[in-house]
């Protein structure tokens, strides 16, 4: 069953006026979590659109390249964006209720920044506002500052971008402690792993990005230090 047909049979679940947010309350455990997880991103996304004052084209089309949206599915993933955009629930609201929903796994709130800023630099510009919202998310998910700061090096163009801030490490760690950090990344990115949480298979491909660079920063950490 494809998970538009399935996001689409949990929104028609909902009690007339119950709102988005009553969702995230309802889909707590394998295999609605990959359910939940499409839906936070959306409205997730939608919030933070709304954020920096404009939806863009760049914007509509990463989402489609997170999820993989179907021509026939757009009516529903446009459901859920619209459904988030006019929600008078703010956006702290939002992701409060989804870092309960994944309290026992904080793993896949990363994977879910991930789609976060992806979709912020769609239109190539880093805008103010979508930083301050992202920054906000990533402390409600209970983040630290090293891996929300990791996350903008990997994604924004202009930001600091060694490698200790792409694996979230400080510079004076013991080189076979910067080896554990990697290897652990290595493992929380695996397709597998990712699916295991409940990341859907349609938002997978964004780890074949970190993969990348977590790999190059350790190369690069390794290389110098050898």
């Amino acid at each position: 069953m494809s998970i538009w047909i399935r996001i689409s049979d949990a929104l028609s679940a909902l009690a007339q006026g119950e709102s988005l947010t009553a969702v995230f309350e309802k889909l707590r455990s394998p295999p609605e979590r990959s359910v939940a997880f499409t839906i936070a991103v959306i409205a997730l996304g939608a919030k933070m659109a709304k954020a920096d004052g404009q939806v863009t084209r760049d914007e509509v089309t990463a989402f489609r390249d997170v999820f993989q949206i179907a021509r026939d599915d757009e009516e529903g993933a446009a459901r859920v964006f619209n459904m988030a955009r006019t929600d008078v629930a703010g956006y702290q609201d939002y992701a409060r209720k989804i870092a309960r929903m994944f309290s026992e796994d904080s793993t896949t709130l990363c994977d879910l920044m991930e789609g976060l800023f992806h979709i912020a630099m769609a239109d190539g510009f880093y805008h103010p506002n979508e930083n301050e919202f992202l920054e906000e998310v990533s402390h409600i998910f209970g983040q630290t500052d090293a891996q929300f700061m990791a996350l903008r090096a990997r994604f924004v163009p202009d930001a600091p971008n060694d490698p200790y801030t792409v694996l979230g490490v400080p510079r004076d760690m013991p080189l076979p402690d910067i080896r554990k950090v990697w290897r652990q990344l290595v493992r929380e990115t695996h397709p597998d792993a990712m699916l295991a949480r409940g990341v859907p298979e349609e938002a997978v491909r964004l780890a074949e990005k970190k993969m990348i660079d977590i790999n190059r920063a350790w190369d690069e950490i390794n290389g110098a230090q050898a």
